[in-house]
C-alpha cells in the first residue's frame, strides 16, 4: 500500500503508517507496563483533561528510575500542569500572536531564499540540512533576538532534543534505559541555560524589541522569571518553532514526490498548499505518540485506568482512525474538516503550531516557484531516524533543476 516509504527504509514498527489499525482504541501491554490510546476521540477526552491526565512524569518516572533525579527534568513546559503551566504559557504565546507570526511572512520569505542561494549544487538539494533545518531555527532567533553568528548554537540545541539516525529508539520497556537518557537531557539544559545566561543578564540591563527581553521583564503573579525558567522557556521555543516545522517541511515534500497527481495539481494551483500542509501533518505527523500519566482512577475508552499509570497517546494513529477520518489511508489535501492531532489538543496544543504552518506554506511555495523540477533521488533514498515515537527524515536528496 505505501510502496514508496517501504522502499525508502522506513521503520517498520511505524505500523499506522501501514494501515495496521488496533484492536481496542485503548489497551494495557503488560510487557511495557504502559496503557496505549489509539482512538480519535479517546485522545481528543484524554488531552482534554489535564487533572486527570497530567504531563507531570515525575510522579511516576521519579520512583522508578532511581528517585533522587533533579526536579529539574520536569521543569520544561511540556512536562507542566495548571497552574505552573498555564502561567508560564501565557508567556510564551505572546511570541505566537496572530500579528507577530503574519508579520514574520516576508522574512521568512526573504530567509528561505537566502539558504537557497547559498546551495552550491545547481542539480541537487539536501532538503534537511540545507533547508529545513536552518530555517526555523533562524526565524526562532530572530524573534529572540539572538545574533546571527550564535545560532549555530541554538541549531545545536535543537539536534540534542532528537536522537540520531544511528539510535534505535523503541518503547521496549516501561523506564528501560531511562536514566541515562534524562541524565543527558538535564546536562543539555545546563549547558544551554549557562549559555543563555549571558544574554538574559544583558537584557536585564539594557532591554530590546526582541521576545527575550519580554521574557526577562515578564512579570508572573507579582515576580519575574529566574534565569532558568528563562531558559527553559526557550527550550520550549526550540521545540515548538523550530523540530515540528523541519518535520512537517520533509514529510510535506515526501507526501507530494509519493503523490505525483497531487504534487502536479498543487505546483499549478498554489491555493491547495494550506491544505497540502495539513494533509500532511495528519498523513505524516512529526511526532507518532507523546504520553501522560494518571493522577487518579479513570475510565477511558471502557477501560479502567488506575492512578500513577504511563499512557502513551498514538496521535499518529488517531489520525488513521475511520471512525473520524473518511478513506484515512489516502493523502487527500482536500480533506475537510481534518481534526488532526498532530499539534496535540487542550492546553498543551502546540504553541508554535501558527508559525509552523507559515513556515512550511512559504518554503514550499519558495521551492514551487524557484524549481520546476523536484523528486526524491532513486540511488539516494531519504535516511530516517529509528524510532517509533517520531517519523523524521534525517537527510533528504532531491534532484532539482532551476
Amino acid at each position: 500500500m505505501l510502496t514508496e516509504f517501504d522502499e525508502w527504509g522506513v521503520d517498520e514498527r511505524q505500523y499506522w503508517l501501514r494501515g495496521v489499525e488496533p484492536e481496542k482504541a485503548v489497551a494495557y501491554d503488560a510487557e511495557t507496563r504502559m496503557w496505549h490510546v489509539y482512538g480519535h476521540p479517546e485522545n481528543v477526552q484524554l488531552l482534554s483533561k489535564p487533572k486527570v491526565f497530567s504531563s507531570n512524569l515525575q510522579r511516576v518516572m521519579g520512583a522508578e528510575i532511581g528517585g533522587d533525579n533533579p526536579e529539574e527534568t520536569y521543569d520544561e513546559l511540556l512536562y507542566m500542569d495548571p497552574p505552573d503551566h498555564t502561567r508560564l504559557r501565557k508567556l510564551v504565546s505572546h511570541a505566537f500572536t496572530a500579528k507577530v507570526v503574519a508579520d514574520l511572512e516576508p522574512k521568512i520569505a526573504a530567509l528561505t531564499n537566502e539558504l537557497l542561494d547559498e546551495v552550491k549544487s545547481s542539480d541537487r538539494l539536501e532538503l534537511v540540512g540545507e533547508l529545513a533545518y536552518p530555517l526555523p531555527v533562524t526565524v526562532i532567533c530572530e524573534l529572540l533576538g539572538i545574533p546571527a553568528g550564535d545560532r549555530d548554537l541554538f541549531r545545536k540545541q535543537a539536534e540534542s532534543l532528537m536522537p540520531s539516525t544511528s539510535d534505535d529508539v523503541q518503547l521496549v520497556g516501561r523506564f528501560e534505559g531511562q536514566e541515562e537518557v534524562t541524565k543527558t537531557v538535564i546536562q543539555r539544559h545546563r549547558e544551554f541555560a549557562e549559555y543563555l545566561q549571558q544574554f538574559i543578564d544583558d537584557r536585564r540591563k539594557k532591554p530590546r524589541e526582541d521576545l527575550l527581553s519580554g521574557l526577562v521583564h515578564a512579570e508572573v503573579d507579582g515576580e519575574r522569571l529566574t534565569g532558568k525558567e528563562v531558559a527553559s522557556l526557550v527550550d520550549t521555543l526550540l521545540l515548538a518553532g523550530h523540530l515540528n516545522t523541519t518535520m512537517m517541511l520533509s514529510n510535506t515534500i515526501l507526501c507530494l514526490d509519493a503523490h505525483p497527481e497531487e504534487f502536479r495539481r498543487t505546483r499549478e494551483d498554489r491555493s491547495r498548499l494550506p491544505g497540502v500542509v495539513e494533509e500532511s501533518l495528519r498523513y505524516l505527523p512529526p511526532f507518532s505518540v507523546t504520553s501522560r500519566v494518571t493522577a487518579a482512577e479513570t475510565e477511558l475508552g471502557g477501560e479502567t485506568i488506575p492512578a500513577d499509570q504511563l499512557v502513551m497517546v498514538w496521535m499518529a494513529t488517531a489520525n488513521r482512525d475511520p471512525r473520524v477520518f473518511d478513506a484515512p489511508a489516502e493523502f487527500r489535501p482536500e480533506r475537510h474538516p481534518n481534526p488532526h492531532l498532530t499539534f496535540s489538543r487542550g492546553i498543551h496544543f502546540c504553541v508554535g503550531a501558527g508559525l509552523g504552518r507559515l513556515e512550511g506554506r512559504v518554503a514550499l511555495n519558495t521551492l514551487l516557484d524557484r524549481f520546476p523540477h523536484l523528486a526524491t533521488i532513486p540511488d539516494e533514498p531519504p535516511r530516517f531516524i529509528r524510532t517509533d515515537q517520531m517519523f523524521n527524515a534525517h537527510t533528504l536528496p532531491l534532484a532539482v533543476s532551476t
